[in-house]
């Protein structure tokens, strides 16, 4: 641990083995806010930029005279949090939530024993019932970048095709995987010089949803130009969001949906059903169109005109770029933590 226990102002706490979309959020921010505040890493997956801590670390802080913040972001790390502080860690409890959902008794529970509360988004904050602030996730935009060549990029993947759409996240009906399979079954055979890519983990229990999609893609013959390529490096991933030209957001239901800010920091068009925070991060028809969840036709009539115009997709792309550089960058998200953190310390 790079700081004394004395000196320490923040735990960041990621009490989950598998990697989510809650711990990349954490992990992009946590390097920013340490450098705001003295923070320390407590769990799996810990980013560069920040200390990590181990449990001897944390026994340290027990009685300690000073507050320090402890940022959960799941129920089991809120619930971690209250039982050490009624065990006498010095912490003052921070909740964000993304999900946009009715909670149960136990969440509400322990939401009120929080001493602040971040939504992610207006509508996260209206299922809360308690009082909270809205602070909407950053990208690194230094590493979510346009690439230098878009057609050199999508060339070294060798693809067929010259331009590609992408759908990224986990292969699942939530994720609306179907929806975009269907719609590339649509379209992408009157517009040959597109290929699409779906990148994201196939589970288990999965496997069965995602042998119907095969099932479909090999029915219209689409077997070489919708592409799934399972679950790769978060450094692949990245690459690949420099490989499109168009971005396709899908999900029915989601908490934030930080692939909507990946996508449009890189550059690409976007298209994004009306989940998660879709309507606060995209002015439909500037820097994004917007659609219903779960509508391939739909999808498909929103693409068509960006995959026959690609230079009109490209102008989106930058009108994107422009507006995550405005809007939703980390170091932005960061310093509005840290006027929650503040006065609490």
């Amino acid at each position: 641990m790079a700081n004394s226990p004395d000196d320490l102002q923040v735990i960041v706490p990621n009490l989950h083995r598998r990697y989510s979309g809650v711990t990349a959020t954490n992990r992009m921010v946590a390097p920013r806010l340490a450098k705001l505040y003295r923070a320390g890493w407590f769990g799996s997956d810990a980013p560069e930029g920040i200390a990590r801590l181990g449990v001897g670390d944390v026994l340290k802080l027990w009685r300690r005279n000073r507050p320090m913040i402890w940022h959960a972001r799941r129920n089991n790390e809120m619930i971690v949090g209250v039982l050490l502080r009624a065990l006498g860690w010095p912490f003052k409890l921070v909740f964000t939530s993304a999900a946009q959902r009715h909670h149960t008794w136990i969440t509400r529970w322990l939401l009120r024993q929080m001493d602040a509360i971040i939504a992610t988004s207006d509508i996260s904050a209206s299922f809360l019932k308690v009082q909270s602030t809205v602070i909407p996730h950053g990208v690194d935009t230094d590493v979510y970048a346009p690439p230098v060549n878009r057609a050199a990029a999508f060339a070294e993947s060798g693809l067929p095709g010259r331009y590609a759409i992408g759908c990224f996240g986990r292969v699942r009906a939530q994720k609306g995987t179907d929806v975009f399979v269907d719609a590339m079954c649509l379209t992408l055979p009157r517009y040959p010089d597109f290929t699409a890519v779906i990148v994201g983990q196939v589970t288990a229990e999965q496997t069965p949803f995602a042998n119907d999609l095969k099932k479909r893609i090999e029915a219209a013959g689409l077997q070489s130009r919708i592409v799934i390529t399972g679950e790769l490096p978060i450094e692949e991933v990245q690459r690949w969001y420099q490989r499109l030209t168009i971005y396709a957001f899908t999900s029915r239901n989601e908490g934030f949906g930080l692939t909507l800010i990946e996508a449009m920091a890189t550059g690409s068009a976007l298209v994004a059903a009306r989940a998660g925070a879709a309507t606060l991060v995209v002015e439909d028809g500037v820097s994004g169109v917007l659609i219903p969840t779960g509508d391939a036709e739909a999808l498909a009539a929103a693409l068509e005109p960006l995959m026959r115009d690609v230079a009109a997709a490209t102008a989106m792309g930058e009108r994107g770029r422009a507006r995550v550089l405005e809007k939703f960058s980390l170091d932005a998200e960061a310093v509005r933590i840290g006027e929650i953190y503040r006065p609490l310390l």
